[in-house]
């Protein structure tokens, strides 16, 4: 852990309960057991790879979202340590704010400003019980704010931070739909002079990028890539993935070039945004979700260039939209990999990419070339 982030003496104390760690405020357990009722199951507003998320309310009224990592996950104390140190200083409107930490004996808990109306995932893209009217305005807003956000992580700060798992779930809206990024447990810090970090793959099929779900590189591009599935989500109102849907169709970013290629691209816009829909501006956010979503990454815009495409100060280069990697890609490799595997008799190196859940192997810095 110690050759990729700075864990020095303050995130040390993070895990002793030492207070004096950024501005983040050190919480006791029994504190955040009152705040949630004893973690009562009427609280429960999520759950991840790593644990749960529970409302809760301070004893001073603040309202504030409590996530207690998994006391069985052997990844627990490195996620607590990753998102602590990843966040613990930075400020900016689309992200999630900490607030909070509380590292008493095996508990690990973080504790983060409550967003009114929970993610993506289970608003826009969920069972459409929700009551927010995703127009196409509140769309405009979710895109360039997640851009915004993760521009101000790979351009603003330094050493960069790659989160490696955005994706709608991850994106969370408060009362006024601004969305802020959320969940840094598998964030990277990119070292100085370093193009990629060579890891074990973490993240969620479906928004993996392939150079990191092939070959374990990730990259500001891996993230970018990520990005441009969800901007396609936001704009049709689908997931990225959906079995129950004929063969053709299950695969969005698959169906989305079919149609780009055919000149059809408002056949896949939400049919539920509603009257103020501006169709040019939608396959617009299309195209730039296409770009982002190139096999070769030097194809890829950086995140400062998608958000001036997305706000319309800079041209998209349509001559550089050419067949983006597809989740089906990774599915016939997969079949390929198992198959090598059965008729050699020595076992291949192939890294597994279908898991939500991060390996617990170390991470190098890469010098060499994108």
């Amino acid at each position: 852990m110690s050759c990729c982030f700075p864990f020095g003496r303050k995130a040390a104390q993070a895990v002793q309960g030492d207070d004096d760690v950024h501005s983040v405020k050190v919480f006791s357990y029994n504190e955040l057991r009152k705040a949630t009722q004893d973690f009562s199951g009427a609280n429960k507003i999520g759950e991840g790879g790593f644990g749960s998320v529970f409302r809760g309310v301070l004893k001073d009224g603040t309202v504030v979202a409590i996530k207690v990592l998994s006391a069985t996950s052997r990844q627990g104390i490195r996620e607590f340590l990753t998102e602590l140190t990843a966040i613990s200083d930075i400020k900016h409107e689309n992200l999630v704010t900490l607030i909070g930490c509380c590292a008493e004996g095996s508990h690990r808990i973080l504790i983060y400003n409550y967003l009114e109306n929970n993610s993506l995932a289970q608003t826009l893209l969920g069972a459409r019980y929700s009551n927010i009217r995703f127009n196409w305005r509140a769309r405009v807003k979710i895109a360039v704010g997640v851009a915004r956000g993760l521009a101000f992580l790979h351009e603003e700060i330094r050493p960069p931070i790659i989160h490696r798992d955005i994706k709608a779930s991850n994106i969370l809206l408060d009362k006024d739909l601004t969305p802020k990024i959320s969940d840094f447990g598998l964030a990277r810090l990119l070292p100085p002079n370093a193009t990629h970090v060579s890891t074990r793959v973490a993240g969620t099929l479906g928004y993996l990028a392939p150079e990191y779900a092939i070959r374990g590189q990730v990259t500001k591009k891996s993230d970018i890539y990520s990005f441009g599935v969800l901007l396609l989500e936001i704009v049709s109102g689908r997931c990225n993935t959906n079995t129950r849907l004929p063969s053709g169709d299950q695969f969005l970013l698959e169906r989305t070039w079919g149609l780009y290629e055919e000149e059809r691209l408002q056949d896949i816009i939400d049919i539920d945004i509603g009257d103020d829909l501006d169709a040019e501006e939608a396959c617009r956010f299309m195209k730039i979700g296409l770009l982002c979503t190139q096999d070769a990454m030097a194809r890829r815009p950086n995140m400062t260039n998608v958000v001036r495409m997305l706000t319309g100060e800079k041209r998209i280069s349509v001559d550089k939209i050419t067949r983006p990697a597809m989740i089906t890609d990774f599915a016939d490799l997969k079949v390929s990999n198992k198959e090598q595997r059965s008729s050699e008799t020595r076992s291949p190196t192939t890294k597994s990419f279908t898991t939500t859940e991060p390996f617990s192997s170390s991470e190098t810095p890469t010098q060499s070339s994108m």
